[in-house]
């Protein structure tokens, strides 16, 4: 019997662990693996017993890029016929908490998947990259720009145009990584914090995570107007009473996401 190559675990309450295993190629991305990866992200979205999600990799590798074994097979026109922009744009477009945990190689497609998460919990053996020139091609799913609008045009050029593959302390100094953890602590990390978050008002993270966005792709007025409008808005919810009010009374608030 084969061995699921996607799985969702349920490990706190809340969280849902979407785990990607295909060790023979370090969890190497073909299409129908992305294509997978967005349609679950879009079942979890619609699932109201989950509030954050985590999606990791095994011990070697997040992902170690793309699939070339596919990708060496196909011309470009195949290449539009896949229509990878809809697997991608399914994943940017999760409106709950994505954290990504990323072990061993997070490489080419693997560093993009990463960087469309909204927090990167990194081991300290992790190791990024974007290598796609050395094997005659470019980054094609949002390296070229999540990349630099993370660490800045100069660093970003340095990895793009050599293909350099860099570890996670010198991820998390570029701003890349939000935390580096001992590799034991990855999931254990990842998970916790999405049981953070969990617990957190859903509308004000879903508010959030579309105002951080902003900041990259909008004018700076823009965005400042969604975030007051998203602000003014939140102050008609039950989370919005009900952290008050537990604030005030001094005991643990319980949001219902309303």
């Amino acid at each position: 019997m084969s061995v699921p190559e996607l799985t969702i675990e349920r490990p706190a309450p809340q969280v849902a662990v979407m785990r990607y295993s295909r060790p023979q190629t370090l969890n190497a991305l073909d299409s129908a693996i992305r294509r997978d990866i967005a349609d679950r992200l879009t079942e979890l979205a619609e699932d109201d017993d989950v509030r954050a999600v985590v999606l990791a990799g095994t011990e070697r590798a997040f992902a170690a890029g793309a699939d070339l074994a596919e990708m060496a097979k196909v011309d470009s026109v195949a290449m539009h016929a896949w229509n990878t922009a809809r697997s991608w744009k399914a994943i940017a477009a999760f409106p709950k908490p994505l954290i990504a945990a990323v072990s061993g190689f997070a490489l080419g497609g693997g560093c993009e998947l990463a960087m469309h998460c909204d927090i990167i919990v990194a081991g300290q053996s992790a190791r990024f990259g974007q290598p796609e020139v050395k094997v005659g091609i470019i980054p094609g799913a949002g390296g070229t720009q999540r990349f630099t609008r993370a660490v800045g045009k100069f660093r970003a050029n340095l990895y793009l145009m050599t293909g350099r593959v860099f570890d996670a302390r010198t991820a998390l100094e570029m701003g890349l990584v939000s935390e580096v953890v001992p590799d034991g602590e990855v999931d254990r990390t990842a998970i916790a914090l999405a049981s953070e978050l969990a617990a957190l008002p859903p509308l004000s993270l879903k508010f959030i995570k579309e105002a951080v966005a902003l900041a990259d792709n909008a004018p700076l007025d823009a965005a400042l107007e969604f975030e007051r409008r998203a602000c003014q808005f939140l102050f008609s919810t039950q989370d919005k009473q009900e952290g008050m009010r537990a604030f005030l009374e001094k005991r643990r608030p319980a949001f219902s996401g309303r």
